[in-house]
C-alpha cells in the first residue's frame, strides 16, 4: 500500500467518527466509569519507575498525576502546576510561577517545597530511574525555593528542552508527605493532584482510580471513575468490549474488520510512533553498518503494513512521522525493499551464510504478529531470529545490565521532547542504545540540539541532520508507523482526542455519553 492510498483509507475511518468539536455538546453521564481494556500495563505507579519510562504505560499516570507543564494535544509546552514560567538568555536558568491552591488527593498543599522535595528525591534516584527522569535531574544542579509559590532551578548546562520533560515523567509531582526516605518503586504511594485519585492497584493488572473531586482544574461532566485493566491479549480485550466487561479497548489493527462487524465504533488515531528494532551495537555482527543496512533492505514494509495494520500503519524509514516537521520526505526512499542488496551486504560484511539473532519478544499479541512477520522476511536474506519472550512489562531487561537480547522489537511513541527520543534511541547513553551510538557525528548533533531554545529556527535544522546521519547509520531500524485503533461500545466514548506527546492518548478529559448502553 503506498503512502497515498494509507492516507485515504485512515482519512476514512477517522471521518467516520464523531467530531471532536461537538463532542462537548453531547449529555454525559457522570456516574459512569471509563472501563479501559489495554495492552500494557504498569508494575507500578511510580513515575520514576523505568518501566514507566514507556510511553505506552502512561494513561494511568497522566490520570493521577499532574506534571509541572502541561504538554498540550499537539505537543507543545503550555501552563500545568506551574502557571508560568521564564528561562534565563543562556538557558542555564529556569524560574517557574505556581498554580496556588492546589491540594493533593491527600489534602497537602502544593507549593515551592512540595517541588523541591520532589526533585530532590528524583534526583537522588540516580540511574536507578527511567530514562527521562534521571536525565532530566542529571542536569540540574540545584533547586531555590524563592516563596511558597516560584521555584528556581539552576542547570549546570545550557538546555532548551527542559520544559518538555517536565511535561512528562519527570514533571509529575507526588504527595510530599509520601515521599519518605529512598521511597522507589511499589513503595511509593500514588498520591497526586490529577483528575483521578487511586482506589486501588493490582500490579500488572487493574488500576481503579474514581474522580478527585478536589481537582483545581474543574470536575464538570468527569466520569465517576476511570478503571484500566492490563489485558496483553487482543481476542480478550476485544471480547471484553463485546461482552460489555469493557467501553473501550485498544485492538489489534487486524481486528478492525471483526470489531466493525461486531457493531462496534473504531477510532484511529495517527502518532507519532512506530515499530522499531532496537540493535545493541555490541552484540555480534550488529556493530558492522552494513549488517544493519541489509536488515532495512530486508524488510518489506510494504508487505508487513498491509497484512497487518487494515489501513492504520504505513511503511516508515525514519522515526518521525510525516506529522511532524523534523520528517525527511527523501528518507523513505534510502532503502527500497531489496533482498539481493541485503544478502551483497551480509557476504561483504563476512556473513555469506547469514546468521543467528536473538530477540527479546514482548508478550502480547500485536507484538507477536509484528514479530513473527519480521522473523520470517529476514530469514529469506540468512537472518535468523530466535525469539527469548518476555512479559511486556520486562522490556527493560534489553538495557539493564547485563542486557538481554540482541535486538528488540517495540512499538516507540516517543517522549514529549523530541531531542530524548533520538538520545534514547541512538545516543551514547539512552535507554534504547545499549551498545552506544552509532557515530561520534549523532551525538555531536544532538549535544548541539540541546544548547539551542525549542524556539530557535536552527533547531529544525540540526534535528533534520539527525534524521539523515541515523539513517545513513542504520543506527535504529524502523518497520511500520503505528496509530493507536480503538474500540468502544457505540455512542459511549466522548471527547478522546489524539495526544501527541506520547504513545498513549490522555484519558483526562475523556467522557461517557448519556446515552452509552
Amino acid at each position: 500500500m503506498t503512502f497515498g492510498s494509507w492516507w485515504k483509507v485512515l482519512c476514512a475511518l477517522v471521518l467516520a467518527l464523531p467530531v471532536h468539536a461537538a463532542d462537548k455538546q453531547v449529555p454525559v453521564n457522570v456516574d459512569a466509569s471509563i472501563v479501559y481494556f489495554d495492552s500494557a500495563g504498569n508494575a507500578t505507579l511510580d513515575p520514576a519507575e523505568p518501566q514507566n519510562n514507556s510511553s505506552y504505560s502512561h494513561e494511568t499516570l497522566l490520570a493521577i498525576f499532574e506534571t509541572l507543564i502541561r504538554m498540550d494535544d499537539a505537543g507543545v509546552p503550555g501552563p500545568g502546576l506551574a502557571e508560568s514560567w521564564t528561562r534565563s538568555a543562556d538557558l542555564t536558568e529556569m524560574t517557574m510561577r505556581l498554580r496556588h491552591g492546589v491540594v493533593f488527593h491527600d489534602g497537602t498543599p502544593f507549593n515551592a517545597e512540595a517541588v523541591k522535595r520532589n526533585f530532590e528525591r528524583s534526583k537522588s534516584l540516580g540511574k536507578r530511574a527511567g530514562g527521562t527522569v534521571s536525565e532530566t535531574f542529571e542536569l540540574i544542579s540545584s533547586v531555590e525555593v524563592q516563596g511558597d509559590d516560584v521555584v528556581k532551578l539552576h542547570l549546570k548546562a545550557p538546555n532548551g528542552q527542559i520544559e518538555y520533560w517536565l511535561g512528562s515523567t519527570a514533571g509529575m509531582m507526588i504527595s510530599p508527605a509520601v515521599l519518605k526516605d529512598d521511597v522507589f518503586g511499589s513503595g511509593v504511594v500514588a498520591i497526586g493532584a490529577g483528575p483521578y485519585k487511586l482506589k486501588n492497584f493490582d500490579a500488572n493488572n487493574i488500576t481503579l482510580m474514581v474522580r478527585n473531586d478536589a481537582y483545581w482544574g474543574g470536575t464538570a461532566g468527569r466520569p465517576a471513575g476511570f478503571e484500566h485493566h492490563y489485558v496483553p491479549d487482543g481476542r480478550a480485550r476485544l471480547n471484553a468490549l463485546r461482552s460489555g466487561q469493557a467501553n473501550i479497548a485498544l485492538i489489534d489493527p487486524r481486528q478492525i474488520p471483526e470489531a466493525k462487524g461486531a457493531g462496534l465504533a473504531i477510532q484511529v488515531v495517527e502518532k507519532n510512533a512506530l515499530w522499531d528494532i532496537y540493535p545493541n551495537l555490541k552484540k555480534g555482527p550488529l556493530g558492522d553498518v552494513r549488517v544493519r543496512r541489509a536488515i532495512m533492505y530486508a524488510i518489506d514494509r510494504e508487505a508487513i503494513a498491509d497484512a497487518l495494520t487494515f489501513g492504520s500503519g504505513h511503511a516508515i524509514q525514519q522515526i518521525w512521522s510525516p506529522l511532524s516537521s523534523f520528517h525527511v520526505p527523501e528518507l523513505e526512499k534510502r532503502y527500497p525493499f531489496d533482498q539481493a542488496k541485503a544478502k551483497a551486504l551480509l557476504a561483504e560484511a563476512g556473513y555469506k551464510d547469514g546468521f543467528d539473532m536473538t530477540q527479546l519478544l514482548l508478550n502480547n499479541s500485536e507484538y507477536r504478529q509484528v514479530g513473527e512477520a519480521l522473523q520470517a522476511n529476514l530469514a529469506e536474506v540468512g537472518i535468523r531470529i530466535k525469539f527469548d519472550v518476555v512479559d511486556v512489562s520486562q522490556f527493560p531487561l534489553f538495557f539493564k545490565p547485563p542486557p538481554r537480547g540482541d535486538v528488540l522489537m517495540a512499538r516507540y511513541g516517543g517522549r514529549s521532547d523530541p531531542i530524548q527520543t533520538v538520545f534514547e534511541l541512538v545516543g551514547t547513553g539512552g535507554s534504547y542504545a545499549p551498545g552506544g551510538s552509532a557515530s561520534p557525528e549523532i551525538d555531536n548533533l544532538l549535544n548541539q540540539a540541546r544548547g539551542l531554545a525549542a524556539s530557535d529556527p536552527k533547531r529544525l535544522e540540526v534535528m533534520r541532520q539527525l534524521a539523515r546521519e541515523i539513517s545513513e547509520q542504520a543506527a535504529t531500524l524502523p518497520i511500520i508507523s503505528r496509530a493507536n485503533v480503538y474500540a468502544t461500545r457505540p455512542g459511549c466514548i466522548v471527547n478522546l482526542n489524539p495526544y501527541l506527546p506520547s504513545g498513549d492518548d490522555r484519558f483526562n478529559d475523556v467522557r461517557i455519553a448519556a446515552s452509552c448502553k
